[in-house]
């Protein structure tokens, strides 16, 4: 067992303003965020999905009291890049989720 002082060479350098960096794959878990960063980071990962040719989306915003859930689908018909959004069905998350469909890239727009 380590001595106190020796947490490991990452805990000393974790900064939790720091960016993070997500698996542009199609999901996107909004619990890991903080309520005030979720537009932001619905738009720029629905951006980076869009850039890497993955047009559909899952956005996963939790049950809750459905604010999450609010939030993400006021924001999603003010995006240009979002052809069409439907809350997703009991096997892919029920009203905890939210599947996104976007826009294809014109040729040449990368």
């Amino acid at each position: 067992m380590g001595s106190p002082e020796s947490e490991g060479p990452d805990d000393a350098e974790f900064d939790p303003e720091a960016p993070v960096e997500l698996p542009v794959d199609g999901n996107l878990d909004l619990h890991l965020f903080h309520p005030r960063d979720v537009k932001d980071v619905v738009t720029e990962y629905l951006w980076a999905c869009r850039q890497e040719g993955v047009l559909e989306v899952r956005i996963i915003h939790g049950k809750g009291t459905g604010a999450l859930r609010r939030t993400v689908q006021s924001l999603l018909p003010k995006l240009p890049e979002v052809e069409s959004f439907r809350s997703a069905s009991e096997a892919d998350g029920g009203w905890g989720a939210t599947w996104v469909q976007l826009k294809p890239l014109e040729p040449g727009a990368r």
